[in-house]
């Protein structure tokens, strides 16, 4: 409703209030001559009170009528309460229902009144109210805010006192609809549509109201603003701010004034994320022990986090890196002191020390997070990519299976499907081996449920291309990429994360075991290119004036795109932002015969024959259809793109 029918609507309830009271008064209707004129002069007092005041600016919608109708309901069942007792009393009251309808007016308005001074007074906000006649001016102590968002979003942000965590001053709202301009939330007013942003911030600026902060409580807003605009904003010294996750808020103490964070420059590049349920994931994770190798890396330690946040019962953190050991488990200490958790200096390829602390441990839930996965090192040191990526795969499956632990989680990537290095071959083989320690897999039929997670880059992950455009930008260039036309899928950290758990959640939920690999819901894939031209944006640069992009040729084993579904796989969706990748055929099991002559190879530090067996057993994972055969031989297989071992560059 506009303005204009707001104020039309305020002055017909006035006229009304005053014939009720006057009839109330009268015990007869007014509509003589001087009634009405008394009515009317009140409506008219009461739009001159409209105009001064200007009520019509606090949408309707955001009164709370939960509250109101509950106090309306106590005193309606007192009014009826009291009615029951005087009749079975036989007492006589003066007035009969008139009295009864004002008692009930009276009571609903005065608790209503009381609850309403009581809420002022503790906001600090009742001798503002009483005074101020237009909408509350920034405080000049405080640093200007300007917030982004739906307007139901806006008000109940500025209606609950610890948000602004008494930071910010808030100077006014922008919401997707132009109709809202002109309304006031909580004393702020809509200053206009999002689309006005550029013109709301130069009136803000000439009014001598330039915000020292933007808030967003979208992420669409934020994805529609391009990398120029919030770069120029970065430029100016404004601060892009949103509220907490979930994850940062489970954490104790975050509230207050943690409320808002800064946008992380991960945020700023993604796409806008995909919203999952998280119940699914407490339920598989709470009461749980669960087990987190590399928990000291990026995605490791993400997931130990949003493990913690959801109350295992033990959390056990293993890692061969002591310094991200160190980090993490002090982290996690000081967000969740409660939380029972140990600590586990380990490496993966020690298949004796796994066996120690899985047997002392007895994790239910095991995240095998840990493994080599930068594409050019362990390109070079291939031997090193199948002892961790392979055998410590293979060593956790193992430990995680002789301790009885009800369901393991391979991390994986993309550059698994097709692989063209060696680090995509070892992920490929790993995916098989640990899959062959399933349930199900052994005459049995016992055991462990084995989950494969799939995804491709995480914004902002060791050894991702962001933290070095990043430096390459703060050195003032060039920016370094291999080729034009590379592109990757990206997401952010905590959502790849998410979408990992919900993935294993929905996986241990199945009746049937997995048949498939679980590939997360990537978006489109993005070019690196344009990746690099949106981070010098983003810091108010231009590209190709400010700061060069070069072009230095693709590195061994890197292709041009990547997939997350291979030749001789089928996809098929599982949930929202969940695929389930499926063999088209059952795969052909690694034999441990090859297993170990792979093993013997590494060991010896054979780097040529390593690549030649890790790229045979590729090829066999690779089956797209049995081909039969006459003979008493065992059937072959038809490979489509048969793979050559990457080779290193002199």
């Amino acid at each position: 409703m506009g303005r204009i029918g707001k104020i039309a609507a305020h002055m017909v309830l006035a006229l009304a209030a005053m014939l009720l009271a006057q009839a109330l008064a009268s015990g007869a209707l007014p509509f003589t001559a001087s009634g009405l004129t008394l009515a009317a002069l009140f409506a008219v007092s009461a739009l001159a009170v409209e105009i001064l005041f200007q009520v019509e600016r606090s949408p309707w919608r955001f009164f709370a009528a939960s509250d109101g109708l509950r106090l309306a309901r106590s005193a309606l069942l007192s009014v009826l309460t009291f009615a029951l007792v005087a009749r079975l009393a036989e007492v006589r009251q003066p007035g009969g229902l008139r009295t009864l309808a004002v008692a009930f007016l009276l009571q609903t308005a005065l608790l209503a009144g009381l609850r309403i001074v009581r809420r002022a007074v503790h906001e600090r906000a009742l001798v503002d109210a009483l005074t101020r006649l237009r909408p509350a001016p920034a405080s000049p102590a405080l640093p200007r805010l300007l917030i982004v968002g739906s307007a139901n979003e806006a008000e109940a942000f500025l209606r609950a006192p610890a948000a602004l965590g008494e930071r910010y001053a808030p100077v006014g709202v922008l919401t997707p609809q132009a109709r809202e301009t002109g309304d006031e939330l909580g004393g702020v007013c809509i200053l206009g549509a999002i689309d006005d942003f550029d013109a709301v911030m130069a009136q803000l600026r000439d009014g001598g109201l330039q915000p020292s902060a933007v808030l967003f409580l979208t992420d669409g807003p934020l994805s529609a603003f391009g990398a120029e605009r919030l770069g120029r904003l970065k430029t100016e010294g404004v601060r892009l701010l949103r509220r907490q996750g979930l994850v940062d808020m489970a954490a104790p103490g975050a509230g207050g004034g943690s409320a808002l964070r800064e946008i992380s420059l991960e945020e700023l590049l993604s796409r806008a994320p995909v919203r999952l349920d998280p119940e699914p994931v407490r339920a598989l994770v709470a009461g749980k022990r669960v087990l987190v190798t590399g928990a000291g890396g990026s995605i490791g330690s993400e997931l130990a986090r949003q493990i913690a946040a959801s109350s295992p019962a033990r959390l056990i953190l293993l890692d061969a890196a002591e310094a991200n050991l160190f980090h993490i488990d002090r982290e996690l200490g000081e967000a969740w002191p409660r939380l029972p958790r140990r600590d586990v200096l380990c490496d993966v390829r020690d298949a004796a020390r796994l066996d120690q602390v899985f047997a002392a441990e007895k994790p239910e839930l095991v995240f095998h997070a840990a493994a080599l996965k930068h594409v050019t090192l362990v390109e070079n040191h291939p031997c090193e990519g199948v002892r961790t990526n392979v055998l410590g795969s293979r060593n956790v499956a193992a430990a995680a299976k002789a301790c009885g632990a009800a369901h393991l989680a391979l991390i994986s990537t993309d550059k698994a499907v097709a692989p063209a290095s060696v680090m995509g071959a070892t992920k490929r083989v790993a995916e098989a081996v640990v899959r062959q320690f399933a349930k199900g897999s052994d005459a049995s039929g016992s055991g462990t449920r084995v989950s494969v997670v799939r995804f491709g880059n995480v914004l902002g992950s060791a050894g991702s291309v962001v933290p070095i455009f990043q430096h390459q930008i703060a050195r003032g260039g060039p920016v370094t990429l291999t080729d034009a036309e590379v592109e990757r899928y990206f997401m952010t950290i905590p959502e790849a994360v998410q979408l990992v758990l919900r993935a294993v959640a929905l996986s241990a939920g199945d009746l049937e075991p997995p048949n498939g690999v679980l590939t997360l819901e990537m978006g489109e894939p993005v070019k690196i290119i344009d990746l690099a031209r949106r981070m010098i944006e983003l810091q108010g640069l231009v590209p190709g004036r400010d700061i060069e992009i070069k072009i230095t040729g693709l590195r061994p084993g890197e292709k041009l795109t990547e997939a997350l579904v291979d030749v001789n796989e089928t996809a098929r969706p599982k949930a929202a932002g969940i695929t389930e990748a499926a063999p088209v055929v059952p795969l052909p099991p690694i034999s441990a015969a090859a297993l170990a002559a792979l093993e013997a190879a590494a060991l010896a530090g054979d780097e040529a024959v390593v690549r030649e067996r890790l790229f045979a057993l590729v090829e066999g994972l690779r089956t797209v259809s049995p081909t039969p055969t006459t003979s008493g031989k065992a059937p072959t297989a038809e490979i489509h793109g048969k793979l050559a071992p990457a080779r290193t560059q002199a």
